[in-house]
C-alpha cells in the first residue's frame, strides 16, 4: 500500500470503551440520590417512633413484669396423731391420691386392748348398778318393815300409858296396890324407848335408801368414764390409718415400715396440682395500678413457646420484709432506701392438663395488663385535692 492510501485511512472508534461509559452513564441515571434514602429513612424512623410512642403510652407502660415469679402450692403435711410402729405404707413418692385415700397404717394392737379393757369397766359399773338398785329394793322392804314395828311399838306403848293412866286414881284411892302401878309405869318406859328405837332403825333405814343412790349415780359416772375412755381408744384404733385431707401428689415421703412415729411428726406432703398458683414478687412502684381480676401473661422457662395465662387474685397487705422471721427496724442505725417487693397471687387459667406438666417452684415471668386502673390514679389525685381543699 503506497503512503496515500495509508494517510487517507482512519483509526476506528474503540467500541469496546464507549459501551462500558454507556453503561456507566445509565447506572448512575438509575442509582438513586443519597438524600432520597436519608429522607425515606427519616420517615420511617418518625413512623416508627410515633407508633411506639403511641403504643408505651396507650400500652407499654401499664404492663408491668417481673421475673422474680414461682409457681406455688399449699401443700398439706401428712402425719399421725399418736404414737406407735408403721405398720404398712400404701402409697410411694410422686404418686397420685384422691381425698381421703389410705396413706399408711399404725400398729394399733395396744389401743384395741386399750378398747376391750374399756368395755369390760364400763360392764362392771353397769353391773354395780344393777346390784345397788337391787339393794335398794330390798331397803324398801326394810323401811316397810320399821315402819310396822314403829306403829305396833307406838300402839304398845299408847297401851301402856292408858294402862298407867287407869291405874293411877286406883292406886290414889288405896283400890289397888301400888307396885302394880310401878310396874305399869316402867313398862310404859319401855314401850316409850321401843318407839324411839323404832324410830332410829326406821330413819337408819330411810338414809341407807339415800346411800344407795349415790352409790348408784357413782357406779353410772364410772360407766360413764369406762364408755369416754372406750371411745378415745376406738377413736386412736380409727386413726391408725392415716388418710389424705387433699387431692394431690405425694411428695417428700419419709415414713417407712417397722419406723416408730410420734404424734404431729410429718411422714409425707400432699401437694395439691390442681390447686396450683403464681406468687409473683412486684416491685413497690409496679403495683400502683395493680388491681385484683386484672389479665397476666406468664411465660414458663420448663414451657418456652407456650402462652399461659391468668388473672391477679390478691395482693399481699405488706411487703415480704414485714412477714420474715427478723423484720428490719429502720428507726436504727443508718439507713438505705431500697426498692421493697410485694407478693402478688396470680390464679392460672389453664387447661387441667396444662396444669399437670406444672410443679411448684419453676421459675416463671409474669408480666401484668393494669390498664383496666389506668383512670384511677386521676381520680384518686382529684380526691386527695378535694380532702386538702377542705381540710384547709
Amino acid at each position: 500500500m503506497s503512503e496515500d492510501q495509508l494517510a487517507t485511512v482512519k483509526p476506528e472508534p474503540d467500541h469496546e470503551l464507549s459501551a462500558s461509559a454507556d453503561e456507566v452513564t445509565m447506572s448512575s441515571r438509575k442509582r438513586p440520590p443519597l438524600r432520597l434514602i436519608f429522607g425515606i429513612l427519616l420517615v420511617v424512623a418518625v413512623v416508627g417512633g410515633t407508633a411506639w410512642f403511641i403504643r408505651n403510652r396507650s400500652y407499654g407502660r401499664f404492663q408491668q413484669s417481673t421475673e422474680d415469679a414461682f409457681f406455688q402450692a399449699d401443700s398439706v403435711g401428712a402425719s399421725t396423731r399418736l404414737p406407735g410402729y408403721v405398720e404398712e405404707v400404701f402409697v410411694r413418692e410422686n404418686q397420685q391420691v384422691r381425698a381421703g385415700q389410705p396413706l399408711l397404717r399404725i400398729d394399733v394392737r395396744d389401743y384395741r386392748a386399750q378398747v376391750a379393757q374399756g368395755r369390760a369397766q364400763v360392764d362392771v359399773a353397769l353391773a354395780s348398778v344393777q346390784n345397788t338398785r337391787a339393794l335398794i329394793g330390798e331397803q324398801n322392804a326394810a323401811i316397810a318393815q320399821a315402819e310396822a314395828m314403829l306403829k305396833a311399838a307406838r300402839s304398845k306403848a299408847s297401851f301402856a300409858q292408858n294402862q298407867v293412866n287407869r291405874y293411877a286414881p286406883l292406886v290414889a284411892t288405896g283400890a289397888e296396890p301400888g307396885e302394880k302401878l310401878a310396874t305399869l309405869r316402867d313398862q310404859a318406859a319401855q314401850a316409850r324407848e321401843d318407839v324411839a328405837a323404832q324410830q332410829a332403825a326406821l330413819e337408819s333405814a330411810r338414809q341407807r335408801i339415800g346411800s344407795l343412790r349415790a352409790q348408784i349415780g357413782q357406779a353410772e359416772a364410772q360407766a360413764r368414764n369406762a364408755r369416754a375412755q372406750t371411745e378415745a381408744a376406738q377413736i386412736n384404733v380409727g386413726s391408725a390409718i392415716v388418710r389424705a385431707s387433699v387431692a394431690g401428689t405425694v411428695g417428700s415421703l419419709t415414713a417407712r415400715t417397722g419406723q416408730f412415729v410420734q404424734p404431729g411428726q410429718k411422714l409425707m406432703s400432699i401437694v395439691p396440682v390442681d390447686q396450683l398458683y403464681l406468687e409473683a414478687n412486684f416491685k413497690e412502684t409496679q403495683i400502683g395500678l395493680m388491681r385484683p381480676g386484672q389479665p397476666a401473661h406468664i411465660e414458663v422457662d420448663a414451657l418456652p413457646g407456650v402462652e399461659i395465662h391468668g388473672h391477679v387474685a390478691s395482693v399481699a397487705p405488706g411487703t415480704g420484709a414485714q412477714f420474715s422471721l427478723l423484720p428490719p427496724q429502720n428507726a436504727t442505725g443508718n439507713f438505705t432506701k431500697i426498692v421493697q417487693r410485694i407478693p402478688v397471687r396470680i390464679a392460672i387459667d389453664a387447661d387441667p392438663a396444662l396444669k399437670r406438666l406444672l410443679v411448684p417452684g419453676l421459675s416463671v415471668e409474669v408480666s401484668v395488663d393494669t390498664r383496666s386502673a389506668r383512670d384511677e390514679m386521676d381520680r384518686l389525685r382529684e380526691r386527695q385535692e378535694t380532702y386538702r381543699g377542705r381540710a384547709r
